[in-house]
């Protein structure tokens, strides 16, 4: 629920999207005495729905529902406010910026941070979102200690897949890459040799799932053909590696620089090309290829931090630009 009393007031930094990245920049922004606002209709990122979390340090283990309530839990103990609206918009106005919600509330902001992080592709099979955390997957790095011994399909073709394949193989005692090519879409060289090494690895070439099937989560996947005379196979876990898309619609419209992969391109201190605009986790190329929590939130940190200059050295600035009906007005 919104808090539209909040839209009275002016802020030194915007953080869009409710996951690690947004929720570490807010906790840091707030112990730097700047005042950030947190905007995002979906709690907790891909984190929330990750299951079982066993490689963020200081937990053995962990529910990532419940790490990201961890998470907010501190946002919210330095009164970080969290409006529920997805932002639909930003515009620069002067040295400010102004967020405008899907429920059509604005919000004004010195600097941005964005941390709206991707959206990842689905087969979009009845209870694929449902189980997601119970026997679905869209992250072999995160989840595949949790398949000891266990049977699993991957689905995909591209390099993701392959090395997600092979990290499985050395947990689980049978793997299924399931791909609906006639060859895989240009995995590198040392990934698909060292998959195709794997003694515990069946490959299902040009073959779809189609269907998900269990009862309170993933007991089997239904093929569109059939494998040892059944296309119903039966497994613990299936991991969905067709890629995510960088949702980038607010960094095109702020004219943020991508790279050929449309992540934001960031430097060192998560700024980008676009003074007063920082970006952090999953949406940027700031870790490379590795997409985590931890790195997601480390990049938030690091945002805020470079904020916290930024607002040192304009102090004040959107006061400068907007009256308190927040309508820009002229300066010399």
């Amino acid at each position: 629920m919104s808090d539209n009393g909040k839209t009275n007031q002016t802020y030194d930094v915007i953080i869009a999207g409710q996951g690690a990245a947004g929720y570490a920049a807010a906790m840091y922004a707030a112990r730097y005495q700047i005042k950030p606002i947190i905007l995002g209709a979906t709690f907790g990122g891909e984190t929330a729905t990750g299951g079982l979390i066993e490689n963020y340090p200081g937990y053995v283990g962990i529910d990532g529902f419940e790490l990201m309530m961890n998470f907010k839990a501190q946002s919210e103990n330095y009164d970080v406010p969290i409006i529920d609206e997805n932002v639909a918009s930003i515009t620069r106005k002067g040295h400010c910026f102004e967020a405008t919600t899907t429920e059509g509330n604005k919000f004004q902001a010195s600097t941005v941070i964005l941390a709206v992080g991707r959206e990842r592709r689905r087969l979009y099979l009845p209870h694929e979102e449902e189980w997601t955390g119970r026997g679905v997957s869209f992250c072999s790095t995160c989840d595949a200690p949790l398949h000891r011994n266990n049977v699993v399909a991957v689905v995909g073709g591209g390099d993701a897949a392959i090395k997600g394949a092979v990290l499985l193989s050395k947990y689980a005692k049978q793997v299924y890459v399931v791909y609906r090519g006639e060859k895989f879409w240009r995995p590198e060289a040392v990934n698909l040799t060292a998959l195709e090494a794997a003694e515990n690895v069946t490959f299902l070439m040009e073959t779809n799932v189609v269907e998900l099937k269990g009862t309170d989560g993933l007991d089997s996947i239904v093929l569109d053909k059939p494998v040892n005379g059944s296309k119903e196979l039966k497994v613990d876990g299936i991991f969905i590696e067709i890629g995510a898309d960088p949702r980038k619609e607010l960094a095109v419209e702020l004219g943020v620089a991508l790279n050929d992969k449309d992540e934001v391109i960031v430097d060192k201190f998560m700024a980008t090309n676009v003074h007063g605009v920082y970006a952090a986790g999953d949406l940027t190329d700031g870790s490379g290829e590795l997409k985590q929590t931890i790195t997601a939130a480390a990049q938030g940190a690091v945002a805020a931090t470079s904020v916290n200059a930024d607002v040192a050295a304009h102090p004040n600035a959107c006061e400068l630009h907007y009256d308190t009906s927040k309508e820009a007005v002229k300066t010399v």
